[in-house]
C-alpha cells in the first residue's frame, strides 16, 4: 500500500512528460529571427479544427500540418503576405485572426456590436412599459389601500 501513491506519481509524471512532448514541434530554423517571424506568423493564423486557438498553441494534427507548411513556405523565400494569401487562398478569410473588414465579414467585425445594441434596446422599451403602467399617484393610493384591508381591524 506504500507503494500506491509513488506509482500514482510516476504514472502522472510519465503521462505529463508524454503530453509536453507531443506539444513539441521542432523544426530547423536558420536562426532565432527566422523563429520568431514562425512563431509571429503562427500567432496570426487560426487553427482550422479548435478555431479558438492560433496554430501556434494548437496541439491538432492539422495545425501541425499546417505549421509544417508555414515553414515550408518560409524556408522557400514567401514573405509573410504571401503565406497568409495562399492560406486565404486555400481555407478563406477564416484562417486569419483578424479577418479583413469587406462585405463578407462586416456580421463578423459589427455582429456582437449589433447583438448588444438590440440587448439595450429591449431593455430600455420593457423599463419604459413597466414606468408608463405605474406613476407614482397609482403606487401611492394602492399602499394606502393594501394598508388599511391588510389586518381587517382599525387602528
Amino acid at each position: 500500500m506504500r507503494m500506491l501513491p509513488r506509482l500514482l506519481l510516476a504514472a502522472t509524471l510519465a503521462f505529463a512528460g508524454l503530453a509536453a512532448a507531443q506539444a513539441i514541434d521542432p523544426l530547423p530554423f536558420k536562426d532565432h529571427a527566422q523563429e520568431v517571424r514562425f512563431q509571429k506568423l503562427t500567432a496570426q493564423l487560426r487553427c482550422l479544427v479548435c478555431q479558438n486557438e492560433n496554430l501556434a498553441d494548437s496541439n491538432a494534427d492539422l495545425a501541425r500540418d499546417l505549421r509544417h507548411e508555414v515553414f515550408g513556405l518560409m524556408q522557400s523565400g514567401k514573405s509573410d503576405d504571401e503565406i497568409k494569401q495562399y492560406l486565404v487562398d486555400r481555407y478563406s478569410d477564416f484562417v486569419l485572426y483578424d479577418p479583413p473588414v469587406q462585405g463578407n465579414t462586416l456580421l463578423l467585425w459589427f455582429g456582437p456590436l449589433l447583438i448588444l445594441l438590440a440587448g439595450a434596446a429591449t431593455v430600455a422599451v420593457t423599463v419604459r412599459r413597466r414606468n408608463r403602467g405605474t406613476t407614482p399617484a397609482a403606487v401611492d393610493s394602492k399602499l394606502l389601500d393594501g394598508a388599511s384591508n391588510d389586518r381587517g381591524d382599525d387602528w
